[in-house]
Order: C-alpha cells, then structure tokens, then sequence
C-alpha cells in the first residue's frame, strides 16, 4: 500500500503553505512528484518531532533507513518514496544524509560554529535540493551544488524564523560562537542584553542565506523552462519570511514570522517581473562558487575543489 497523489498533495497543503503556494505554479507531473518527496520528508521530521520517547524515535528511523535499503515498507508514506525512488533512479544517498540529519536532532542540539550549521543545512535541506533535482528531471551534476545552496537557504531562513521554538526543545541552531553560548533556556526568556545578541545572531544568519539564495536562484537556468518559475517563486516567498524577521527587529525568540497570502502573491507578481527575461526565457551557464561548499567537502552532490 502506497500514499494516493492526492493524500500527497493533502500532506502539503496542510503543512507546508509556502510550498504549497509555489507548487501550484509547477507542472501536474512535477507538482505531484514533489508533494510526494514532501510527504515523505514531513514523515520523516515528525518521527523526531512528535515522538515523546526517543529511544522509540530512534528505532523508528532505523528501521525506516532499512526499509528504503531493501525497497519494502509498510507504512504508505515510506512504501511512497521507495515507488518515487525507483522511478526517478534517484541515489539513495542524499536521502540517507536527510534522514541523519534529523536524527541528529534527538539528542539535545547545540550547533558549536558557522561550519557545523552549514553541514547540518546541508544534510536536513541540501539534500532536499539535491533530491528536486530528480523530482525536475535535471541530471546534469553541475545543477546539484546550486539545488544544495537553495536548500541551505531555506534551511537558514527556518533556523531564524523559529528561535523560540526550538529552545523550548532543548535546541540552538544558531551557532554557540556567534551567541557566546546562551542556553536554550536563556533563548527562551532572554534578558535585554541576551536579546540584543539574538537579534544580532539572527540578523547573521540571514545575511548568511542571502548569500545562498542568491546562488540558488543563480542555479534555476539548469531547470526545465516549465518548472524555473515554481522554484524561483518558492525561493522568493521562503526568503520573505527572513524579511518578515527583520521587520521584527530580528525578534524571533517569543513569535513566528508568517507571511500572508497577499505578501505572497507580491512575491510571485514580483518574482514574474524581476527574473522572467533571465530566468524564465535566456540563460547561460555559470558557475558554481566553491568556497560555499569548502565546509561541505565529503558530501554527497557536492563538487569536489582541488589546490593548485
């Protein structure tokens, strides 16, 4: 037994209203397959997320890496991405470091610098870039570091949007050398000088995806022309919950950003407007900046740099 396309697309209407949003600017084809890999990576998150046991959580995500090694499962959502898997010839790889990364948030989660947030983003979100790659039917290797910074991006925005959030479970994202080592519980109820720090944290951490962003949204010409506007659109309305941030003064310990329908139709009317000529209709190839990557260096997607 298998996830429907619609319970699919259900799973993402209800829980990802962004992706949900920029979805419906895809082809049926690629709408569908996407909201299948959403599904599965929402299962995946809710494994740690919703379980009160973690020993059990543990378990689960075992059992989960091999159900996907020997290509049966029992639960829909999984039996789903085996099906998705084996259409699309995509590598198990990428899906093993997104579940890792996840698990890695079991355990009580500190992020010690800017190299082990990167590396954390890679594998929770960078990997969701690499894996849209398949679900687009883009196999040229050089469109994959390009997918993993939009990913990376993303991740960072949610990282800055959830503050609060995720000191109340025991977690700091935001990188112990940029916060001078406040604890959760610090995060969670931060006195005025704790606070100026966490709004300075936050306003670095998504100065930071800017720069990933921008080389995403360098990335979109290797894309099929029907599926550039979807993605640039996605891109587009992630990144404003960073601005819906800011325009909080960066204060997001006590509050979530959400962007409204409205903002959103903004974006895409802008998206349309400040990328259909480049990115919609002529492109030409560029090239990836490695220095993004240097802390990525024995991922998977990622291209390899050499010295002189």
């Amino acid at each position: 037994m298998t996830l429907t396309n619609d319970q699919a697309i259900a799973v993402l209407k209800s829980n990802g209203r962004s992706f949900y949003f920029a979805s419906r600017l895809l082809g049926s084809t690629y709408r569908v397959r996407a909201a299948r890999l959403y599904a599965f990576c929402r299962y995946v998150d809710d494994l740690v997320d919703e379980s009160s046991d973690q020993h059990n959580a543990a378990h689960e995500i075992r059992q989960l890496k091999h159900s996907l090694q020997r290509g049966h499962a029992s639960k829909p959502c999984v039996m789903n991405m085996i099906a998705l898997m084996q259409e699309l010839s995509m590598p198990f790889a990428p899906v093993e470091s997104l579940i890792s990364g996840v698990h890695s948030d079991l355990s009580t989660r500190v992020i010690k610098d800017e190299a082990e947030l990167l590396h954390y983003a890679y594998e929770v979100a960078g990997t969701v870039g690499l894996m849209m790659c398949f679900i687009l039917d883009v196999r040229n290797v050089d469109a994959w570091p390009f997918a993993i910074d939009l990913g990376i991006a993303m991740q960072l925005t949610n990282i800055a949007r959830d503050v609060g959030e995720d000191a109340a479970k025991g977690r700091v994202y935001l990188p112990s050398t940029w916060l001078g080592g406040l604890s959760a519980a610090e995060i969670v109820d931060p006195n005025p000088d704790q606070q100026k720090t966490l709004r300075q944290a936050t306003q670095r951490i998504l100065k930071l995806a800017d720069v990933y962003y921008q080389s995403g949204l360098a990335g979109v010409g290797y894309l099929p022309p029907a599926a550039r506007y979807g993605i640039v659109v996605a891109a587009r309305v992630y990144r404003e919950i960073g601005e819906v941030v800011a325009d909080a003064d960066y204060c997001s310990w006590n509050r979530r950003a959400v962007v409204p329908q409205s903002r959103k139709f903004y974006c895409a009317s802008k998206a349309l407007s400040h990328h259909a000529w480049r990115f919609l209709t002529q492109w030409s190839s560029v090239e990836h900046d490695p220095t993004l990557h240097q802390d990525l260096q024995n991922c998977f997607g990622v291209q390899k740099t050499t010295t002189a």
